[in-house]
C-alpha cells in the first residue's frame, strides 16, 4: 500500500504533471495554457504541463510551441507519431510525468483546472490514490453524451464493483507511484479507477465534485457509438479483475466444463455403437459431440496462451520526446 506524501511538521507541496490530450483543438490550447498557469499561480509546488498532439491534423502543434514560447518550457509538447486515440496521448503524456502527483484532463476547456489545487489537499487530506472528478452540473448534450456516459457508468459500477458515480471525467488526480504500474489502451481512459483497482485498495479510490463548463470551440469526440467500445473495454477490464493472475482458470473451467459434455455424449455414442449395434453416423448428437470436444481443446489452449500474454507489456506508442527529461525545468511560483 502506498504511503502518503506529506511529511512530519509543514507539509511540503507535492511536485505536479499536468497531462492533457489534444486531437484538433487549435482554438483552445493558448486559452487552456493560461487557464492551468492562473489556476496554479499559488501552488507552492513545482510542477509542469505536458500538452499531448495526438496525431492533430489542424494547428494544434502551432499552438502548443507558441505556449511554450508564451509561458515558459515548463509546458512540453509530446508528439505522438499518428492519432492513436484518447487513452493512447494519455498514457504518453502518464510516462513522460516526472511529478509524485499527475493530474489528467482534457483539452476543450470544459474541466476546470482551478479544481486542482483543492483536489490536491483533498487526496493528501484524506490518503487516496486515485481521486477522479464528480461533474454534477455536467454541460453537454443530453442524448449524444450524458445518457451514453449514464448507462456506461451503471454498468461499470455494478460490474466492477468500485463504486463511482461519474467515472467518464478526465479530470483525474493521482499518485505516480501508482499509476506507473498500469497500462492504458483501447478506450480504458474512462476506467482508469478500475485498473487502479488492480494495483492498490479501492477504498484509497474516491471521487470529488468538480465544475465544468460548456464546449466553447471545436468539436466533441465522443459519441453513441463510443458505448459499445466502452462495453468491449468493461469486459477486458471484468476479467483482468478477476482473473489478471490466472487467466488459464476462466478458460480453463469453461474448456473442462465444455469438454465433460462432449465426453459423455460421444460415451453415449459408443455405448450405442457397441453395446446396441445401432448405427450412429446419422445422428446429430455424433456432429454436436465433436464440436464439444474442439470447442474444449480450444478454450483450454486459449487459456495457455493468456497466461503466455498477460506477461507480456503492453507496446508503445511511438513518441517524440526530449533526449534529457531529467533536465526539463519545473514551474515554481514565487510564493
Amino acid at each position: 500500500m502506498s504511503q502518503p506524501l506529506a511529511d512530519t511538521g509543514p507539509r511540503r507541496a507535492p511536485t505536479l504533471s499536468l497531462v492533457v490530450p489534444l486531437y484538433n483543438e487549435q482554438d483552445n490550447i493558448l486559452p487552456l495554457a493560461t487557464r492551468v498557469h492562473d489556476s496554479l499561480s499559488g501552488y507552492r509546488g513545482p510542477w509542469e504541463l505536458l500538452l499531448v498532439d495526438d496525431g492533430s491534423r489542424d494547428r494544434s502543434g502551432a499552438r502548443i510551441d507558441e505556449a511554450i514560447a508564451r509561458h515558459g518550457a515548463h509546458v512540453q509538447h509530446v508528439r505522438l507519431a499518428r492519432n492513436s486515440g484518447q487513452t493512447a496521448a494519455m498514457q504518453a503524456g502518464i510516462d513522460m510525468a516526472r511529478g509524485e502527483l499527475i493530474a489528467t484532463l482534457d483539452g476543450d476547456l470544459q474541466n476546470d483546472p482551478g479544481d486542482i489545487p483543492r483536489m490536491v489537499d483533498e487526496l493528501l487530506d484524506r490518503d487516496l490514490d486515485l481521486l477522479c472528478g464528480l461533474r454534477l452540473d455536467r454541460k453537454d448534450h443530453w442524448l449524444s453524451r450524458k445518457l451514453p456516459s449514464k448507462i456506461a457508468n451503471g454498468l461499470i459500477a455494478r460490474v466492477s464493483g468500485v463504486r463511482l458515480h461519474d467515472y467518464g471525467c478526465s479530470l483525474k488526480l493521482m499518485r505516480r507511484q501508482v499509476i506507473r504500474d498500469v497500462r492504458l489502451y483501447g478506450e480504458m481512459h474512462r476506467l482508469i479507477p478500475l485498473w487502479v483497482a488492480t494495483v492498490t485498495s479501492p477504498t484509497r479510490i474516491a471521487e470529488t465534485p468538480v465544475r465544468h463548463h460548456p464546449r466553447l470551440h471545436g468539436e466533441s469526440k465522443y459519441g453513441l457509438s463510443r458505448t459499445f467500445r466502452v462495453l468491449l473495454d468493461l469486459l477486458t477490464a471484468f476479467f483482468f479483475l478477476r482473473f489478471q493472475a490466472r487467466p488459464g482458470h476462466f478458460f480453463g473451467s469453461i474448456g473442462l466444463v465444455v469438454g465433460a459434455l462432449g465426453s459423455v455424449a460421444m460415451a453415449h455414442l459408443a455405448f450405442v455403437k457397441f453395446a446396441l449395434g445401432e448405427d450412429i453416423g446419422h445422428r446429430p448428437l455424433l456432429l454436436i459431440a465433436l464440436l464439444l470436444l474442439m470447442f474444449a481443446a480450444q478454450f483450454i489452449t486459449t487459456g495457455i496462451l493468456a497466461e503466455m500474454l498477460v506477461r507480456l507489456r503492453q507496446s508503445g506508442v511511438a513518441v517524440t520526446l526530449p533526449e534529457r527529461a531529467d533536465e526539463r525545468p519545473w514551474h515554481q511560483a514565487d510564493v
